[in-house]
């Protein structure tokens, strides 16, 4: 029973860890692509702005697969 608490609870840091590192990366790329969009034309800050947030789902996956391996160890 312990072993498997452990191992649930590794799984569960990586979902959330590896999700977040995967988003971060992307966000890197997107934000810089849209500061120089809105330098060009500032009518570019909403487009910019809502492709930044899309891959802050991807955490929210993580997050979601976390919690359902920890309700899983309980």
């Amino acid at each position: 029973m312990a072993i498997e608490a452990g191992l649930i609870a590794i799984g569960a840091g990586l979902a959330v860890g590896l999700a977040g590192l995967g988003s971060g990366w992307a966000e890197k790329d997107i934000g810089a692509a849209a500061v120089g969009a809105m330098a060009e034309d500032q009518k570019n800050f909403g487009k910019g702005l809502i492709l930044t947030v899309i891959p802050e789902t991807i955490v929210i996956f993580g997050l979601v697969m976390a919690i359902l391996l920890w309700t899983k160890m309980v």
